[in-house]
This record gives structure tokens, C-alpha cells and sequence, in this order.
């Protein structure tokens, strides 16, 4: 499952924390460029939930020998409970996949991270619910239960969905889904909405069956901004000491999305060689999905714009989600990528 949308509130002290390694062995495959495999030097990535289809790209890369190719011995860790770019500011991981959510306000509380590359080039969530709901737009969510996750900015995002098309959010009731299983807790009526990422979850509903009616954030830019989720980023740690490393990483990496791009099935069996307890069927149609999406201009993967940053945290200082305006140009940059 794709890791649950919600902001979590960065502390200022990163700690350190146990990772879990995944993806096999620590030894890349494929070619063995750069010297032989005695002479990688290690790099460590560390993911925002398990191994999905949003790390394609980088499974696809360390199966052809891209990183090997680049010099480096990638490594994949899972995040511990506080999250990877604490993970990433402790110094425990070189980079690490991230969302815009998080990093803005773990920027505004001191941490130096920054954003490198946005991994799809704009926001893949919606709003699902029964098609028999007959909900097709924010206003029909008066009267409706939405299913959350806690999270502040689902919220925020949600009032101001529902207010810009003419509704009250007031009248939206909203409860805890916790981990309850999406499809169960809709045929239930324990909520009639809840989000979901449309190549993950989406995919999964109609492959059980199931008739949805889908409300995508990205159709409605004029009222909510996009968003980089999900995202790689690096300390500043890491830039100063291993700048050139980082180049290579990219470079490899932004190989492996452009190969994702191109041939999807490669990219599920990339993953589906290191992640065997995915659904093969689900990583094959996410993999699809997700292919024309990654970037709009396949040469130019990761590139990220001044005006998604600058929108998104304004948004998040608007409704409060942080507490003071931030350097948004601090906050990301596009100079590892090899298009740049």
C-alpha cells in the first residue's frame, strides 16, 4: 500500500533510527563499471514506505547496472517510525523519497534538507468514492461522512475543495479510517469518500470490481495547488561531501524513470525481483499507469518548477500547517539532475 497522505509535523532534532534494509543485497547488480564491485562507494537510499511502483525507476536502474555503471553500490532501506527525511537529516541515508508536505515544514523547523527531483511530475490523488453515491463533485460531499487519516492538510485541502465549489464544509462529516481497507469501509457506508493515490489503490478497486467515482486533485488546480508527491531529497551534509556522487546518482536514477517511461513491464519486473511479496498484476497496471506520468517531457524527468513550490507553501501557510513564511528557493533544486 502507498504510504498514507498525511502531513506529519517535523521535530527539529533528527534522531537516529534503525532501518531495515530491502531490495536484496547490498552489492548492485548488472555491469560492474566503475572499478569493479571492491570499488563502489556505498549509497544509501531511503524510502517513504515499502517498495512500490513510485520507486520503479530506481529498482529498474540497479537492475541494469546503472549505479554500478556510475560508480556507486545502492542500497534501498525502509523508513523507521519517524519517517526518512529524519532518517536523511541523521545522516543514516544519503537520499531519501519524500513528499512536498513533509519537506516544507521540516525546512520552516531547521532541518537541512532539500528537495532534487520531483519523481512524478504532478499530483496523482483523488477524492474516491461508490459510484452509486452519486458524488462527482466537492459540493456532494455535504451531507457525506469523509473517511480520514488525521491529517492536517487533508483537511485543509478538503474545506477548501468543497468551499470553492459552492459548498459548506461544515456539512462534511469526517472520521478515522486508520488502516481499515478501503473498499470494506465504502460497501460498509462507514464513509462514502476517503483519498486514495489513483495508481495504487485506484487501480486496486476496479481490479476487485469495484464501481468508483474518482474527484482527481489535479482537476482542480484553480481552487487547490499541485504538488511534488512523491520527491527525492538530499541533506546538505551529503551535498557538501559527496556533490559529485549525487550527480552520478541522479543521472543513473533519472536512466532508470526514463527507461520506466518506456517500458513498463521492465520496470514491474525490476521491482517485482526485489519486492516479491507485491501483487504482480497491481505493480503491472500501476507501472502502466504511472509510465506517461513520471515526467511530461521524458528527457526532462525531476524537473521541478518555482511555481509548485511557491503555490504549495503558500498554501500550507495560509492554513496554518506552518507557522512562518519559509525560503521556498532553499527548498529545492534542480542542478543534480542531467538535463540541468
Amino acid at each position: 500500500m502507498i504510504r498514507r497522505p498525511v502531513l506529519l509535523l517535523v521535530a527539529l532534532a533528527a534522531v537516529a533510527l534503525p532501518l531495515a534494509a530491502c531490495g536484496g543485497s547490498a552489492t548492485d547488480g548488472g555491469s560492474s563499471g566503475g572499478g569493479g564491485s571492491g570499488h563502489l562507494r556505498p549509497f544509501k537510499v531511503v524510502l517513504d514506505w515499502t517498495p512500490n511502483t513510485n520507486h520503479a525507476g530506481m529498482y529498474l536502474a540497479k537492475a541494469n547496472g546503472w549505479y554500478s555503471d556510475a560508480g556507486l553500490d545502492v542500497t534501498f532501506i525502509e523508513p523507521g517510525e519517524a519517517g526518512s527525511l529524519q532518517a536523511l537529516a541523521a545522516g543514516k541515508a544519503d537520499v531519501a523519497v519524500s513528499v512536498q508536505e513533509e519537506l516544507i515544514p521540516a525546512r520552516a523547523a531547521g532541518l537541512p534538507v532539500r528537495s532534487i527531483a520531483a519523481i512524478i511530475q504532478h499530483n496523482t490523488s483523488s477524492l474516491v468514492s461508490l459510484a452509486g453515491d452519486g458524488i462527482t463533485r466537492p459540493k456532494d460531499l455535504e451531507g457525506k461522512t469523509y473517511g480520514g487519516y488525521g491529517g492536517q492538510l487533508e483537511q485543509a485541502l478538503l474545506d477548501k475543495l468543497v468551499a470553492c465549489d459552492g459548498g459548506d464544509p461544515k456539512k462534511v462529516r469526517s472520521v478515522d479510517v486508520g488502516e481499515a481497507d478501503y473498499r470494506i469501509g465504502l460497501e460498509r457506508n462507514q464513509y462514502d469518500a476517503v483519498w486514495i493515490f489513483d495508481g495504487w489503490d485506484g487501480i486496486r478497486l476496479k481490479q476487485e470490481g469495484v464501481d468508483t467515482s474518482t474527484i482527481p486533485f489535479i482537476d482542480h488546480e484553480d481552487c487547490i495547488p499541485d504538488w511534488y508527491t512523491p520527491l527525492l531529497a538530499a541533506s546538505e551534509q551529503v551535498e557538501q561531501e559527496r556533490g559529485d556522487d549525487l550527480t552520478a546518482f541522479m543521472a543513473a536514477t533519472a536512466k532508470g524513470y526514463q527507461a520506466a517511461m518506456d517500458d513498463p513491464d521492465a520496470a514491474s519486473d525490476a521491482l517485482l525481483d526485489q519486492a516479491d511479496d507485491l501483487d504482480p498484476e497491481l505493480v503491472r497496471a500501476s507501472a502502466a499507469y504511472l509510465s506517461p506520468r513520471y515526467a511530461d517531457d521524458p528527457a526532462r524527468w525531476g524537473e521541478q518548477e518555482a511555481s509548485v513550490w511557491d503555490g504549495f507553501a503558500a498554501f500550507l501557510l495560509d492554513a496554518g500547517l506552518i507557522d512562518k513564511p519559509i525560503e521556498v528557493g532553499d527548498a529545492w533544486t534542480n542542478e543534480y539532475l542531467p538535463a540541468s
